[in-house]
């Protein structure tokens, strides 16, 4: 799970298991996307989250 770890600036720490979620969740919104523009329409519709550890 996801750590945020607090220092001048809060930073997130993702594991392996967030980072492979996320790509997957990205590759299942956007397969059909045809350009960049695209895949910015569909990312700002649909948000991605990462549970907090």
């Amino acid at each position: 799970m996801a750590r945020i770890i607090e220092n001048e600036r809060r930073i997130i720490q993702l594991t392996t298991d967030d980072v492979i979620s996320i790509v997957r969740q990205y590759q299942q919104l956007t397969y059909k996307s045809c350009c960049y523009e695209h895949t910015r329409e569909i990312l700002d519709k649909n948000k991605i989250f990462i549970p907090e550890g």
